[in-house]
């Protein structure tokens, strides 16, 4: 097996003899590349973002900004990054780089001052800079009008909100943002994303009595987590990376999922959408293009984009946490998970799948395979996320709504929550409570009353649990709310 070996700024390096455990951005500044910062260690500031080489939706490549922080070096073995460092071009010997345009833009604009987190935002702005289908939108140049969120050059200033910056204020980054043009024809990382991506690559890396290992089948990880069923497995490693960082975890053994073809496919059927475990949730998003509304809904309030970059759903849901998004959303889509081992594999209810906290039915030696959501969906559909911050925010609580409204009666309820028990649930008693009778005032104010009652809220630093018993019968009274509004304009 070949040694492990990263492309960084078109220059090959080893990895060793990094600890397995080495996240990404130690390893950019032990070579000096210190543009990469640590603010937060938590994938929350962005400072450390770099440009990752990744299989594209509309082109055989992506540039995809994530959280150098976060990930493990080992997890990049064979794959291809940029630095902000990377980014200008470099001339001839002695003479000054070319700018990029994104770097030229923020330095004419104003958008640095101390310059700590501007390398960072370079990244993630070079990121939406070269999304294939950006600069479709508008050109800057036409004085088109625009959303707050989105510049006439159809830069969406989303791309930026897992970046934050203590000094300058964001009004010169906006401006920046929504300044940069099109990417040249001899732009040589715009050319890239004509070329495939680096293929996977099986990882067999250790040093001091710590493993980082990658199959290239689906089948051999399986053979392996029966071997190694007290391996820690990780996808995009924005859960794990937080724990290595934070709370100083090693683990003995991690196991990496992300690359395992059998994990990336999505699958639309006439009877369910197949999402599988290790896609990206910006992956998925840009694959169902609103195909799953309250998915749609679901993304934007996931995290950041960095974060959203790397997350899936599978680590989502493989961690348990009762305040995870997606939980309360694939309960109300009836969503099931496959879970799979060495012997085959086993379709499990989501509604049945959490036992208690962080614990499931998933046994040692199985991993989840994919999300199984149910055709048709139901019509009337909502996320309402209840947080401190509109959005790259945890919830106090989180609420999924997913309704069949026939002739003026509610046909079919379903509702996933968050934030109010050990673990995700479903809102049971109030479905029963909506279920067979008018999608009225009256109705959704009795439902709404048995809403407050799901569940067992606590208080904690985020909210009390009267606030949240509050906001749930208020998530209610907000759906029918917006219902009737659309029925009458």
């Amino acid at each position: 097996m070949v040694a492990p070996r990263i492309t960084v700024n078109g220059e090959e390096a080893p990895i060793a003899p990094a600890p397995p455990h080495t996240t990404v951005l130690d390893f950019l500044r032990e070579r000096g590349l210190t543009g990469t910062k640590e603010g937060c260690a938590e994938g929350e500031c962005g400072a450390c973002s770099v440009l990752v080489a990744r299989p594209g939706v509309n082109r055989p490549t992506d540039w995809v900004a994530v959280n150098a922080c976060l990930v493990p070096v080992a997890a990049l073995d064979g794959q291809e990054i940029v630095t902000s460092e990377g980014l200008a071009t470099t001339g001839e010997p002695g003479a000054a780089p070319t700018l990029h345009p994104v770097q030229e833009e923020m330095a004419v604009r104003g958008g640095s001052q101390c310059g700590y987190c501007t390398p960072g935002f370079i990244c993630s702005m070079a990121a939406e800079y070269y999304r294939p289908d950006r600069c479709a939108h508008a050109d800057p140049a036409d004085g088109a009008d625009s959303d707050p969120e989105h510049g006439p050059n159809g830069f969406d200033l989303h791309a930026l909100s897992g970046n934050l910056c203590r000094c300058t204020g964001y009004r010169p980054i906006r401006d920046a943002a929504f300044a940069v043009g099109a990417p040249a024809d001899e732009d040589p990382l715009a050319r890239r994303r004509e070329q495939s991506p680096p293929a996977p690559v099986a990882t067999e890396y250790g040093q001091g009595g710590s493993t980082f290992l990658r199959r290239g089948t689906l089948a051999d990880t399986l053979r392996l987590l029966r071997e190694r069923p007290g391996a820690v497995v990780v996808a995009g490693s924005t859960d794990w990376g937080v724990e290595v960082n934070i709370r100083s975890r090693r683990a003995d053994c991690v196991v990496a999922v992300d690359r395992l073809p059998e994990l990336r496919e999505l699958h639309v059927e006439p009877d369910h959408i197949e999402i599988g475990a290790a896609l990206t949730l910006t992956e998925i998003e840009r694959r169902l293009d609103g195909r799953v509304p309250l998915l749609a809904e679901l993304f934007p309030q996931f995290a950041s984009r960095l974060i959203r970059n790397g997350a899936t759903l599978g680590g989502n849901l493989g961690t348990g946490s009762p305040i995870g998004d997606s939980p309360p959303v694939l309960l109300a889509l009836e969503a099931s998970v496959v879970l799979a081992d060495a012997d085959g594999e086993r379709a499990v209810p989501l509604a049945d799948y959490f036992t208690g906290y962080r614990q499931s039915v998933r046994r040692p030696g199985e991993l989840i395979r994919a999300v199984r959501i149910p055709l048709p969906l139901s019509p009337v559909a909502a996320f309402h996320k209840i947080a401190k911050r509109r959005f790259d925010d945890i919830s106090s609580v989180a609420v999924a709504f997913a309704l069949d409204i026939e002739d003026g009666i509610v046909r079919k309820a379903r509702i996933g929550l968050g934030g109010v028990a050990a673990t995700p649930i479903r809102a049971r008693a109030t479905e029963a409570a909506l279920e067979g009778r008018p999608w009225t005032a009256q109705t959704t104010e009795a439902a709404a009353e048995v809403l407050r009652h799901e569940g067992t809220p606590m208080d904690d630093h985020r909210a009390s649990a009267g606030y949240r018993s509050a906001m749930l019968g208020q998530s209610l009274l907000k759906l029918y709310a917006r219902t009737t509004e659309a029925v009458s304009s």
